[in-house]
This record gives C-alpha cells, sequence and structure tokens, in this order.
C-alpha cells in the first residue's frame, strides 16, 4: 500500500521542526451543533445505561456486558466509525474521538467496547477480504457477534513476534490446525470472534479469525485483576483447532503489519478515552471539596486542595489540546487521502500509521495524567477515597490498567524516539538540517532579544524546547555515527528524549488552543487560558532541563558536555511565573462550575 503523501498536511513527528497556527488545530469548542448532539446522545448513554449498574458490572452479572454492548450498538456506537456499507455511520474523526472521550468515565465498560471497536474490529476492516468484512462487520456493528484480539502469550508481551503458539496447514491444504496459548484476552468470555496469530510452521507469523465453538477452543477461568472488574479478561487455548485456510486475515507472515499498525489507533482511542476519564474525576474531586467541610469550612477553601484542583484541571486540558489536535491531523491527512484515491478503510489505516509517533505521545500522556488525577482524587476524598463504598477507589484501580494496555509507556516512550530516527533515516522527515543549524548557534553568541507581540515568550520557549531535543538527540546520533555510543543499548537517553517530545508536544498544542480561544466567546476570561500555559510551560521548563541533564551528563564529557550544558541553560529561559496565584484563578474556575469548566 502506497501513501501518497499529501504536502498540505503536517507529517507525524513535523511538529518539532516546522510551526502550526492557531487555525490549523481542532479542539472541543470548535464542536458544531451535530457534533453536540451526539454528545449528548453518548452522555445520556453513559448515565442511565452504564452508571445505574456500577454494583452489578463490577461483580460480572452474567449477560450485563453483553447487554450494554447490544444497547450501545442501538444508538450507533459500535459502528460509528465503520463504512456505511457494512452498516456504520461513517463519522469524522473529530466525532469519534469525541464520543471515545464521552465514554472514557465508564471504566470497565469502556474497555470492553474499546476492544470490540477497536482491535476485534478494525483488523477485518483494514486487511480482511471483501468475503470477510462482508461476512462479519454488519454483525460486529449491530452488536450480534462480539470480538476480542489474541496477542499476547506467557512469554510474549511486549515482544509479540516472540509468540509460540503455531498454525500447521492440513495435508489436504483446507485448513489450519492452531496450538497455543493466549492470556489476558479482553472480552473473551463472550465473544464470538477471536482474531488470533499465530506462525505458520512455527515461523511466518500471521493473522486468522477464529470463531466461538471451534473444536479444540477452551477458555480459562476469569482473571481476579486489581480493577476493570466489569470486563471478561481470560486465557484461551487452541489444541489441534481447525481453521479454515480462508480465515486467514491478510497475507501469511504480515501479521506484524496487523498487530502493531492497529495498536495506532488502539492508542490513540486510549489516550482519548483517558482523557475523558480524567475530566470525570476532575469533577469528583471539585465536588467532593466543596461539600465537606473541616476546621469549620470546605477544604476548597484550602491552598493546598486548591493546588491540586488546579494541576488536575491543567493536565487533563493540555492532555485534551494534544488529544483534539492530533484526532484534526488524523482527519485532514485521511481526507486528503481519500481524495487522491484511497479507499476509507485505507485512509483510515494510513493515517494513523503516519501519526505513530503522536498516538504514542498521547498513550503515555494521558495515561499518566490519569493517574495523577485519579491519585489526587482519592487524596481529596481523604478516608472515604479509600473504600470500596465510594467511586474514587474504584476508578483509581481502574486505570493502572492503562499504562500497560496497548504497550507499556516504557514501550511507548522507546517506540516514539525509534520512530522519529527511522523517519530521519527513510528521508520522511528532516531532523537532521535542523539538529545542525542548532549545533551551529551553540557556537554563536547567545542572542538578547526580548521576544515581542502576544504570547512572545511562550513562542519562544516551545520553539526553544525543540531545540533542547534536537540537540540531544542529533548529539546522540552523532556519537553513535562516530562509533563511541551504540544508542539502542542507551534506554535510559532514549526515556530522557520521549519525556521531552511529550512535553514539547503537549506544550505547543496547549499553546495553539489557548491563542485560538483569544478570538472567541468561550464563557471564560482569556486569563484563565493564560495562566494554564503559563504554569504548564513553567513547569515543563524545569522537566526538560532535568530530563536534558540527564541525557548530557550521560553520553557526553570535556568540552561537548560543557557545550550542552551552555545551551540548555540558553534555552531553557521562561520567564517566572506566580504559580500560586495563577492555580488559584484554576481551581476557582473549576468550583464555580462545580467542575469540569470547559
Amino acid at each position: 500500500m502506497s501513501d501518497p503523501n499529501p504536502s498540505d498536511v503536517l507529517r507525524g513527528g513535523e511538529f518539532l521542526i516546522r510551526d502550526s497556527q492557531p487555525a490549523d488545530i481542532f479542539c472541543p469548542e470548535l464542536l458544531n451543533e451535530e457534533q453536540k448532539m451526539i454528545r449528548e446522545t453518548v452522555e445520556e448513554f453513559v448515565e442511565k445505561q452504564i452508571k445505574p449498574y456500577w454494583a452489578a458490572i463490577e461483580v460480572r452479572e452474567p449477560g450485563l456486558a453483553q447487554r450494554i454492548m447490544e444497547e450501545a450498538a442501538a444508538v450507533g456506537l459500535l459502528g460509528s466509525h465503520m463504512p456505511a456499507e457494512y452498516g456504520g455511520m461513517e463519522l469524522d474523526t473529530n466525532t469519534n474521538t469525541m464520543i471515545s472521550e464521552v465514554l472514557g468515565p465508564a471504566g470497565s465498560v469502556t474497555v470492553s467496547l474499546a476492544a470490540h471497536t477497536g482491535i476485534g474490529m478494525l483488523p477485518i476492516l483494514f486487511y480482511g477480504t471483501d468475503e470477510q468484512r462482508q461476512r462479519y462487520l454488519p454483525q460486529l456493528v449491530s452488536g450480534q457477534l462480539k470480538a476480542s484480539y489474541c496477542l499476547t502469550e506467557p512469554e510474549s508481551g511486549s515482544d509479540a513476534l516472540a509468540a509460540k503458539t503455531r498454525a500447521d496447514l492440513s495435508e489436504d491444504g483446507s485448513h489450519y490446525r492452531l496450538n497455543g496459548q493466549k492470556m489476558w484476552i479482553t472480552n473473551a468470555g463472550f465473544a464470538d470472534l477471536f482474531i488470533v496469530f499465530a506462525k505458520i510452521g512455527g515461523e511466518h507469523f500471521t493473522a486468522f479469525i477464529v470463531e466461538k465453538g471451534a473444536e479444540g477452543l477452551t477458555l480459562g477461568e476469569e482473571e481476579h485483576k486489581m480493577g476493570i472488574h466489569g470486563s471478561s479478561t481470560r486465557q484461551v487455548f487452541f489444541e489441534n483447532t481447525p481453521v479454515p485456510v480462508d480465515h486467514v486475515l491478510g497475507e501469511v507472515g504480515k501479521g506484524h503489519l496487523i498487530a502493531f499498525n492497529v495498536l495506532n489507533i488502539g492508542r490513540f482511542k486510549l489516550g482519548a478515552m483517558v482523557c475523558g476519564g480524567s475530566q470525570s474525576l476532575v469533577s469528583m474531586s471539585a465536588g467532593y471539596a466543596a461539600e465537606r467541610k473541616q476546621f469549620g469550612q470546605p477544604i476548597a477553601a484550602f491552598g493546598a486542595i486548591r493546588h491540586k484542583l488546579a494541576e488536575q484541571t491543567l493536565r487533563t486540558f493540555a492532555m485534551q489540546s494534544a488529544l483534539y489536535r492530533t484526532s484534526d491531523l488524523l482527519q485532514d491527512r485521511k481526507k486528503s487521502l481519500m481524495e487522491q484515491g484511497q479507499s476509507f478503510a485505507d485512509a483510515t489505516l494510513l493515517a494513523a500509521e503516519e501519526y505513530a509517533i503522536e498516538c504514542s505521545i498521547l498513550k503515555v500522556a494521558g495515561s499518566e495524567v490519569l493517574d495523577y488525577v485519579v491519585d489526587e482524587c482519592v487524596q481529596i476524598h481523604g478516608g472515604i477515597g479509600y473504600s470500596e463504598e465510594y467511586p474514587a477507589a474504584r476508578a483509581y484501580r481502574d486505570a493502572r490498567i492503562n499504562r500497560i494496555f496497548e504497550g507499556t509507556n516504557e514501550i511507548n516512550r522507546l517506540l516514539m524516539v525509534d520512530m522519529l530516527f527511522r523517519k530521519s533515516m527513510k528521508g520522511q522527515l528532516d531532523i537532521v538540517n535542523p539538529a545542525w543549524a542548532v549545533q551551529k548557534e551553540l557556537a554563536a553568541m547567545p542572542s538578547f532579544e526580548i521576544p515581542q507581540g502576544e504570547y512572545g515568550h511562550e513562542l519562544k520557549a516551545i520553539a526553544e524546547f525543540k531545540k533542547v531535543i534536537l540537540m540531544v538527540a542529533g548529539g546522540a546520533v552523532k556519537m553513535q555515527m562516530d562509533g563511541l555510543l551504540n544508542i539502542k543499548e542507551e534506554q535510559e537517553i532514549l526515556m530522557n528524549i520521549a519525556d521531552m517530545i511529550i512535553d514539547t508536544y503537549l506544550a505547543e498544542s496547549l499553546c495553539l488552543r489557548v491563542r485560538l480561544m483569544a478570538g472567541m466567546d468561550t464563557g471564560h476570561p482569556q486569563e484563565l487560558y493564560d495562566a494554564m500555559l503559563q504554569v504548564f510551560l513553567h513547569d515543563a521548563t524545569h522537566r526538560i532541563q532535568r530530563s536534558a541533564t540527564d541525557a548530557i551528563v550521560s553520553f557526553t564529557a570535556g568540552d561537548l558536555q560543557k557545550t550542552f550544558l551552555m545551551g540548555l541553560k540558553r534555552f531553557t529561559k521562561y520567564p517566572l511565573v506566580n504559580v500560586k496565584e495563577k492555580r488559584r484563578l484554576i481551581a476557582d474556575a473549576v468550583l464555580a462550575r462545580g467542575g469540569w469548566p470547559f
């Protein structure tokens, strides 16, 4: 499948070397009336069809998960991202992002829905034959069939290609026999369809469609998990399970393409869902803080609690800004590819592949923002937050899996840097010349020019964050080219670079959104948005200083180290911010609205 490379759309990873403008992005404030109506429908579904059944969901009431999925299908939630020819609604990417975000607070139900609509359905849409698509997708959209995805094994998690499940062709060539074991399989307890990865002849990694009831297919007991109790998670066993040859999905030996490309979309959707979860927890925290009294006043009056509410809100707002910015990039690229003749499925797949770096950023940042927000939610609730009788405890348990799902955060950090280097080596992204320009700048006298214009300091700070990344990453690559460093063996350095990339992408996305808000009637003073931007940049400056210092000291010495450290000092000079007063302003907005205010 070739990529026509529409030049008018920002390429994946290109944010590091190319500026964007506020008009280039999308954010929730730009939702149109139709999208708002869809959001209200999804919100109503969560309120009426999920929340009343939390207790039953937690104890896995038989048939409840299936029933909720079928009710979701009835309002179009299982097919909003599917082509109309298979019964889907074929909604645009931004609308689907909004749907995933609103479903986020649904906890373990969200896990079941996401597994079905994402890694369960998309492999068939992207890689299935016409006959496979016509046979399965309409029933998956309607909820008649439920799907699961069988990749992980006891000895192969992050290293998926180390799988031991094998498939052997029968003597008459009519079918394969599957033998092996899969574990941590979401929806396994009620799935009608299993996307299974196995090695043909023990060598060729291939995907198969296996139907429920196939001979030799058995399930383990439900796993006793820390959280997401309402989702079904079981082991799946195959013992000489016959699979017709026309149930091979995609090409023989090309299963890795399915596994890895579908995960890009899975990471993006997870980012959207955890962002929605964070927003609901901000509201839960604010509501309790306003009600709970200590020392004769609501705890929301205390600075320590207001700091927590502000930080929960700020981090979530920055994450949401990056989420919708990426969503719009995906949508624009998909549209451009379809205009050049690509099918709906191929354009969707190619767009996700293009922005794989950004999808990993969202997965990591979103899951870690949620972890911070839910932890502080429990803290604000105090002892009640630790009680299983209250929702904060369930949210805390449910949140933890997201740093493991869809590739661990460690793997995703390594991937985003590896993908950046690969794009550069393939000529898809020129980071060599910008990195060289930074090296030359280090040798020149520093400029003492004060940034001019509105948001001048903020724009300069973000531009110089990028210089720090190019300086460190470029220096590490140069050391490798000189035979002085094997960067693949220096995971700590790669993680430092990844952390700077994440901070920079969120900072720029937040800045673009704040600048866009300056010309809109949002119901909030611009001072509120400016406060969030300034606090985020203040904190990000310190985080980037630390990450860059750790990396520089670990692979340089002598004059080069001195030069890099002087450059780092030059590139991290964002003005001081009264973060206490700015955070109080943010907390005031949250408390005035009684929860998430945007």
